[in-house]
């Protein structure tokens, strides 16, 4: 997040898109709320009409995977209204004009046959977005798990740099993140295009530096490849894999190449702290401890650097990550894994990172900073882009277009799937699946399908449907319900016993390799 989670009760005007705040991030979610009451306007730009959209100034209900149709026409009516912030255009961005005449043909008539919403409706949201003194644009996991997710997020930065909607109180482009320490993993480089604090591997100056500090001298210059590339390659060309912490095979799109994939390896290692279906499929299943137990460092979406501190002692065997992953380097004989805690390895992440130059592991313990901290004395930097865009580089106009998802509706597979999480469930349910509780409150997993369409199928609320794509095919309880449009149906990926990742993994992201998990072609018949 460009701003910090104090900040959403600020906005004139929030523009929330590809996210059902209320129900994933729910905590987080009160502070829009708290806006509301003051007066603000929100924007929802989602297929379903969810609780997020019934708060709503103005819900577009637009098509699965039409979201860069809809930004570039509300880009089109920012500049041809002239509501531009043309001084933080002139002095913080570079590629405006360039910009302005790709808009030209992008109209909101040309979206609305793309969205299918009016286009006086995609008109009012560009108008308040643009109008506000304070717009903030939220979004979630509907905006990149697309094959257009990059361009979807380029889009939706866009539409601040014409605003100048960065760099202030209130403000901002904030992505709501789907785990608690899905941002502390990138901080540390769990992504093949980065070295810790962000920097790239393709960088020789980051290249030299890390192959010095980790003591290995054949370490190759350029990215690694992604999860996406090393599935397709199991079994020919990489013959073992270590997974840690992931259900791969219940999160990942096309379940079916997934389980077949890890089957062909020789050895599969996965240090979980259940026995989760990937871990059935393991050679050897290593004990970790879980967050109770464990002493360890978070960073959560507002960039919050936290302390965990274990209340309990870890169970039976298990041991933390850290040190597991240590102990298998050093049987491999891998230098630079002689840390003795928790606190050795962040201080050493610290050494290394400029993001988090001024932390170490003792003044970290309260949570006040919010990287980046340069030096030790910062205060922490809880909005970003103040004053100048990261290496004092101007904010660059991307010129971008509208492509389809990687598959389309047809005579075939006519009703769009997209796919989502719910409330009572904590993304698989490796966790809250094993809570009693919590089965009260969601014991199954169903299919919303709008009341017209129910019956158009010769589908029965409370009766079973066989949906099927062209991967795969589950069976499932219908709910009829007017909360998804005609035409679109919804499903969590919560219940490994109705595996809806069966029939996701139609196409990838091409510079991220994100799944397309938000856009499924299927079709429907009674079970």
């Amino acid at each position: 997040m460009s701003n910090p989670l104090k900040d959403m009760d600020k906005p004139d005007t929030i523009f929330a898109i590809g996210t059902n705040m209320t129900e994933c991030h729910p905590v987080a979610a009160t502070g829009l709320k708290k806006a509301l009451k003051k007066g603000a306007k929100l924007v929802v730009a989602d297929p379903r009409k969810t609780r997020l959209a019934e708060l709503a100034h103005l819900h577009l209900p637009i098509r699965v995977g039409s979201d860069v149709a809809l930004l570039l026409a509300m880009a089109h009516v920012i500049v041809s209204e002239d509501l531009i912030d043309g001084q933080f255009i002139n002095e913080r961005t570079e590629g405006f004009e360039q910009f302005q005449s790709h808009l030209a043909e992008f109209t909101p008539e040309w979206a609305s046959k793309i969205c299918e919403v009016p286009a006086e409706d995609i008109r009012t949201a560009a108008l308040w977005y643009s109008q506000a003194e304070r717009g903030a644009i939220y979004y979630t996991l509907g905006i990149t798990e697309h094959i257009c997710g990059v361009d979807n997020v380029q889009s939706l930065c866009n539409l601040a740099l014409l605003t100048g909607n960065l760099g202030k109180e209130g403000t901002g482009i904030n992505p709501m993140r789907g785990q608690n320490n899905i941002q502390g993993a990138g901080d540390c480089g769990a992504v093949p295009a980065n070295y810790p604090g962000f920097q790239p591997v393709e960088d020789p100056q980051f290249h030299e530096k890390f192959k010095n500090a980790y003591n290995q001298p054949e370490l190759d210059l350029g990215q690694s490849m992604t999860k996406v590339t090393a599935l397709n390659l199991a079994g020919d060309g990489i013959h073992a894999m270590l997974i840690d912490g992931e259900n791969t095979v219940v999160t990942d799109p096309d379940r079916n190449h997934c389980q077949r994939a890890l089957e062909s390896l020789d050895h599969l290692v996965v240090i979980d702290i259940f026995l989760t279906e990937t871990a059935q499929l393991a050679d050897v299943v290593l004990p970790a401890s879980a967050w109770g137990e464990t002493d360890g460092v978070q960073a959560n979406t507002e960039r919050r650097v936290q302390r965990l501190r274990a209340a309990v002692t870890p169970h039976g065997d298990s041991k933390p990550d850290w040190w597991i992953i240590s102990q298998i380097a050093r049987e491999l004989g891998v230098t630079g894994f002689d840390y003795q805690s928790a606190k050795d390895v962040f201080n050493e992440l610290c050494s290394l990172s400029p993001i988090y130059a001024g932390l170490n592991w003792d003044n970290i313990g309260d949570g006040n900073y919010q990287w980046p901290v340069p030096e030790e004395g910062h205060p922490g930097t809880p909005i970003l882009h103040e004053d100048e865009f990261k290496d004092a580089k101007p904010g660059l106009f991307k010129i971008i277009g509208y492509r389809d998802p990687a598959e389309v509706i047809d005579e075939k597979y006519p009703v769009w799937l997209t796919t989502g999480r719910r409330l009572q469930a904590y993304h698989t349910r490796t966790q809250t699946g094993r809570a009693s509780g919590i089965d009260y409150l969601l014991s199954e997993e169903t299919l919303e399908v709008h009341p017209e369409d129910a019956k158009q199928w010769e589908l029965q609320d409370g009766g079973f449907v066989r949906m099927a794509s062209r991967r795969g095919e589950v069976i499932l309880k219908v709910e009829t319900t007017t909360r998804s449009p005609r035409g679109t149906v919804f499903t969590s990926f919560s219940f490994a016993e109705t595996n809806i990742n069966v029939l996701t993994g139609s196409g990838y992201d091409p510079i991220t390799q994100t799944a397309e998990l938000k856009v499924c072609p299927v079709s429907l018949t009674p079970a």
